[in-house]
């Protein structure tokens, strides 16, 4: 079971790596063959490298500035809810609901998130 300590140790450095931009901040944060996957954007990232890969490639989104905003909803054995909501500059404002499954080591093996524009 993750707990509440880890989820935000986790967000935490997942906001960091969003901050970076560093490939070594990005793979810490999940397993080796983590899947991650985003609505309505049909995003399906298989693997850590790809995940890599995928987020590199919306560095532009962070051009002007932004902040994020979250709060956990609720844990169920190893999964988290949270809600979060980025605001870009260049882009506005993103409400986000992710459902988040780690293992045993406090990694992300699935990362899923629906993301509306508000």
């Amino acid at each position: 079971m993750v707990t509440k300590q880890q989820v935000e140790a986790w967000v935490e450095s997942y906001v960091r790596a969003w901050s970076t931009g560093a490939a070594k901040d990005i793979k810490a944060l999940f397993t080796a063959d983590a899947e991650y996957h985003e609505w309505p954007y049909a995003t399906d990232w298989n693997g850590r490298d790809e995940i890599v890969e995928g987020w590199l490639g919306r560095e532009p989104w962070q051009q002007g500035g932004w902040t994020f905003e979250w709060s956990l909803l609720m844990i169920n054995g190893d999964t988290a809810a949270i809600r979060g909501t980025g605001v870009y500059k260049e882009l506005g404002t993103f409400s986000n609901l992710w459902t988040v499954t780690f293992d045993n080591r406090g990694k992300c093996t699935v990362f899923r998130m629906w993301n509306n524009e508000v």
